[in-house]
């Protein structure tokens, strides 16, 4: 949950990721910079953050080998997670995992499962290892990490059973919206890593950033809504945002008839994010597809 507000030291440090090509007809370097979906945030840890690091990050975290900035994967590593583990179990993957209380819960209530967290903000992570010492428990990995490039390398192909992007930044202004993690070419990278028939769920809590991503999954010839047609018309989440005029839009009689909502994911447990998302009156929009 990338846009987790009780990270500390929230401020925009840059949202570029600096990559390099070599020029096709020279064979020069040449560097440019690529939207990335996050804003940096101060790393500093404290109190029983710190302690938490301290303790548990060297059995806990997973060490990466870095390839330019500090949350970048480089191209040759790649995940072992029966190595990692210890066993052979279905694996769930949470891209922008916040202070780890979905993760967390979900790690306790699946022992079966084993769990990676990918975060980049590292008192997020401190968090998560707290609430893993707390809970004592040993199926989660947490991960310092660029989601792109966690998906495009670091995990082999066809070796997550889940993945989950809850509540990801939702980047309001339009000249951002190509920051937006959820698009096409993020798509790829997620039906790269599932299993077929693996699940792909999503959730977020403002209607155009959910409109966007059904959008880009519907589209997609390598992903199935699980829901499709459901909730739609006078049951759809986003016919009550417009009608009811939520998120400070102009009320409007706008019914959608496409839906694809599917209900509230039972195994993401009510976090703190999510609860500020109700008091303020903001919809809770649920997705769920299917690798194919």
């Amino acid at each position: 949950m990338t846009t987790e507000p009780a990270l500390p030291d929230a401020a925009e440090t840059g949202s570029e990721d600096i990559k390099t090509v070599a020029d096709a007809d020279t064979g020069e370097e040449q560097h440019f910079r690529a939207p990335v979906s996050f804003v940096r945030r101060g790393s500093r840890l404290q109190g029983r953050r710190q302690q938490a690091w301290d303790e548990l990050s060297d059995r806990f975290v997973v060490d990466v080998p870095r390839d330019e900035a500090d949350t970048s994967v480089h191209p040759d590593y790649v995940f072992d997670a029966a190595a990692e583990f210890g066993r052979t179990a279905p694996l769930v993957v949470e891209i922008g995992s916040g202070l780890g209380e979905a993760v967390a819960h979900a790690a306790e209530q699946n022992p079966d499962k084993d769990f990676l967290a990918v975060e980049v903000y590292l008192p997020g992570l401190a968090q998560t290892l707290q609430r893993i010492g707390q809970k004592g428990l040993t199926n989660i990995r947490v991960v310092q990490a660029n989601a792109p490039e966690v998906l495009s390398s670091m995990l082999p192909a066809g070796s997550v059973d889940e993945v989950w992007v809850f509540f990801p930044d939702p980047w309001h202004k339009t000249r951002h919206h190509k920051r937006r993690l959820v698009k096409e070419s993020f798509a790829e990278l997620v039906a790269r890593v599932l299993v077929p028939g693996g699940t792909w769920r999503l959730a977020t809590d403002w209607s155009d950033y959910a409109v966007q991503m059904r959008e880009v999954l519907d589209e997609s010839a390598q992903f199935r809504n699980l829901h499709d047609g459901e909730r739609a018309g006078e049951e759809s989440p986003l016919t009550r945002v417009h009608r009811e005029g939520l998120e400070n839009k102009a009320p409007e009689d706008d019914v959608d008839a496409r839906g694809g909502w599917a209900p509230r994911f039972e195994g993401r447990t009510l976090t703190s994010f999510e609860n500020k998302a109700h008091e303020a009156g903001r919809l809770i929009f649920d997705l769920a597809y299917r690798r194919i």
